[in-house]
């Protein structure tokens, strides 16, 4: 029923009224000059494939974020200039010189391989670097390492570890760094414990657990427990225990008290007699 009111014809308010009240009624269309079949335009539509994503080409320069042929070419690539390196400083120029890793593309602006004692019984590994590692070229020299540093000198580990990540570039934002990135890192991290020979591996956060240990479970899930990390070639296995990242200690101050107990136990562990 429409509603009575002025002859549209003659008041052009009275058309906006009419209009509203068909809006209101759930009206959505006006009427085409040919009858159309909804129904069957909406099944047409259903089974039509959709359209394909567009294809956005990875930058020059590179590595791409899924695997394929660049990926396996830099992985290899990796692997070799990793196992020539005979010493630490080797192992760090070639880390500096490797290009099959993005993130070195993505505004870092230098490599950052590792600080501490090359013959250290405790390694710890972290995730990437952030802005003040990036700047210093070395890791964990930020607000986070500092803390680090001081819960070592408290558990008695002060120039008994040797500090490291799981990615030598500083991620954008400091991001996450992919498993893919990770991935391409990973030669020169086993090749630093092999080098470095440790005795137990402390991984720092949530990315470096899930990465080295090659695990799905969360950090809280993981950290104060021990496994043995065994290297790509099975030439190597390690105990290693994850703890929380002191970034998020910083956030959750509360949380200091876990990480201290898994620094006692990865003392107690390595002051046992034999």
């Amino acid at each position: 029923m429409i509603p009575a009111g002025p002859d549209p014809r003659q008041d052009p308010r009275a058309v906006e009224s009419l209009l509203a009240f068909w809006a209101q009624a759930g009206v959505e269309a006006c009427f085409d000059d040919a009858p159309v079949d909804r129904t069957a335009e909406a099944a047409r539509m259903m089974r039509a494939p959709p359209p394909p994503p567009p294809r956005v080409p990875a930058p020059v320069g590179r590595l791409p974020v899924r695997g394929g042929p660049d990926a396996s070419a830099a992985l290899a690539e990796a692997h070799a200039a990793a196992a020539a390196a005979g010493d630490l400083a080797a192992l760090e120029a070639a880390i500096a010189a490797f290009d099959g890793c993005g993130l070195k593309f993505e505004g870092a602006r230098q490599a950052v391989f590792a600080r501490g004692a090359p013959d250290a019984p405790v390694m710890v590994i972290g995730e990437g670097p952030g802005a003040d590692e990036d700047a210093q070229g070395a890791p964990f020299v930020g607000r986070a390492g500092k803390l680090l540093d001081k819960m070592l000198a408290a558990a008695g580990l002060t120039g008994r570890v040797f500090i490291t990540n799981t990615v030598y570039w500083r991620p954008p934002g400091n991001r996450t760094p992919t498993p893919q990135e990770q991935a391409v890192c990973q030669p020169f991290l086993e090749r630093a414990v092999a080098l470095v020979k440790p005795r137990f591996l402390l991984l720092a956060g949530g990315a470096s657990a899930k990465s080295v240990l090659r695990r799905e479970e969360g950090i809280l899930s993981l950290r104060g427990r021990w496994f043995d990390w065994t290297s790509q070639d099975g030439a190597q296995t390690v105990a290693a225990m994850p703890t929380l990242h002191p970034a998020f200690l910083l956030r959750q101050p509360a949380a200091k008290k876990k990480a201290w107990q898994d620094l006692l136990s990865l003392t107690e562990r390595l002051d046992r007699p034999a």
